[in-house]
């Protein structure tokens, strides 16, 4: 392995992909591990230089990968909860040289505020408490990027359908070619009720069923199977969606979500 150029150690890492994703046992195997590890709230449980991040660690690796290589102006968050994301995205920010990111919450609690803005990643951070999807919150977002060009979107708050559906449309427009729009928890569609602890959200309401309707009209974006694919289990199945057309040439048909 040591002797294998770029080129072909890339190669070669396709090739067991590629074999992974079509070893049933394996894909067997990771389903079931994923689903008893929602049992025992396993995302719960990893802190990022001192703040609980709630994802998982095959996420986390693929977020890190996307931020080093699009290099953002500005990452906007929707969803802080105890603010190890943000977190996480500035320490890449940081060790990049450039970036900033907004983290938006309908209520930040105070022992997280102050924990954040105590951390020393907290210059390249902005909080807004509110609505993600509120008009004035939207407008502080554009006050904020300027006219900064690169753009990455991360949705990661309430999860029903309308909820994301209206954040797609909204927060679509921000993120610049080759860039991507990431969708978190849309493997709630994959999940039995019994595990979803009387949620909102469930079945065909959930991130998922938003990520198809939006996609429906939206042909900026496309899935990226490539990452859910190498990392066999996420958290957002369908939920990595690179955008490969500039904002002009978006086309958006006149339609709205009946949920």
């Amino acid at each position: 392995m040591t002797n294998l150029n770029a080129k072909e150690f890339e190669k070669r890492n396709k090739k067991f992909i590629d074999l992974m994703n079509k070893d049933e046992k394996i894909l067997d195997i990771s389903k079931k591990w994923f689903l008893e590890s929602i049992r025992n709230e396993y995302s719960y449980h990893f802190s990022w230089l001192g703040r609980p991040i709630i994802q998982y660690p095959q996420d986390i690796i693929a977020l890190q990968e996307i931020i080093w290589k699009t290099k953002p102006d500005i990452i906007i968050e929707t969803g802080i909860a105890r603010g190890g994301s943000i977190i996480f995205s500035a320490s890449i920010l940081e060790i990049i040289g450039k970036g900033e990111v907004i983290g938006i919450d309908i209520k930040i609690r105070n022992e997280n505020k102050k924990e954040i803005k105590n951390h020393p990643l907290y210059k390249r951070i902005h909080m807004l408490e509110g609505s993600s999807i509120d008009k004035n919150i939207v407008k502080k977002i554009k006050n904020i990027i300027g006219d900064k060009k690169k753009i990455l979107v991360i949705l990661d708050s309430n999860h029903t359908h309308k909820h994301v559906f209206n954040e797609l449309k909204l927060y679509s427009t921000f993120v610049s070619k080759s860039s991507y729009l990431i969708v978190f928890d849309t493997i709630i569609d994959d999940i039995p009720n019994e595990l979803l602890k009387n949620r909102p959200w469930g079945e065909n309401n959930n991130p998922k069923s938003a990520v198809k309707e939006f996609l429906k009209i939206n042909n900026r974006f496309r899935i990226d199977k490539s990452i859910e694919k190498k990392l066999l289990f996420t958290a957002a199945p369908m939920g990595y969606l690179k955008c490969v057309k500039n904002n002009k040439d978006k086309k958006i048909t006149k339609r709205s979500s009946k949920r």
